[in-house]
């Protein structure tokens, strides 16, 4: 039966994997592991961290097999799947600390006899910052970190996002209203 289910296309198994045919799960393993693997790791640049992403996306289809909906093509599927994946990845290692141990450095480097009082308005300014950037909506929040903390342009988030680089510019415009209205307010109640 190997033989026989390797002929067999991605739709026939993902009607017996729905049916929880270990088999045809694993003939798709087979046939899309080195594929997204390959994805995963040429955007995150971390080996462990790619094959994690693409077991991640194995494991959530195995355990929604029953109700597993696929509109698409399953090559497609999987490859949206990957990059929400690495995106979720990206976001979460570069979320603040990275920009936070930067502008750190580069302020206790700079700080005078008074340097306590400076560090703590350090903080509290930082503090500041990341509550407004946590608050912004979903996509604004994201394509703001992609520019600022990854440093990415922005063509670079507008390919990656599948967006026009005029919305990107729009969602950069909006999140640095948002968080100059934010610490504008912030430094009139200090």
């Amino acid at each position: 039966m190997n033989g026989e289910i390797g002929k067999l296309s991605d739709e026939e198994l993902i009607l017996m994997l729905k049916a929880g045919s270990n088999p045809a799960f694993t003939e798709l393993y087979d046939r899309y592991w080195k594929k997204l693997f390959t994805a995963a790791a040429n955007k995150v640049y971390n080996l462990e961290e790619a094959e994690d992403i693409v077991q991640q996306i194995f494991i959530s289809i195995w355990n929604r097999r029953e109700e597993l909906e696929i509109h698409t093509s399953l090559s497609s599927y999987l490859s949206v799947a990957v990059k929400y994946r690495v995106l979720k990845y990206l976001n979460a290692s570069f979320k603040y600390q990275h920009i936070s141990d930067i502008v750190a450095e580069s302020v206790l480097s700079e700080l005078s006899d008074d340097s306590t009082q400076q560090w703590l308005a350090f903080q509290e300014v930082n503090q500041r910052l990341q509550l407004l950037v946590e608050g912004l909506p979903e996509r604004c929040r994201l394509v703001y970190e992609m520019s600022r903390i990854e440093g990415r342009s922005h063509k670079e988030i507008a390919a990656t996002l599948d967006l026009s680089e005029k919305t990107i510019e729009w969602y950069i415009t909006r999140a640095l209203k948002t968080i100059k209205t934010g610490l504008k307010d912030f430094f009139i109640t200090l």
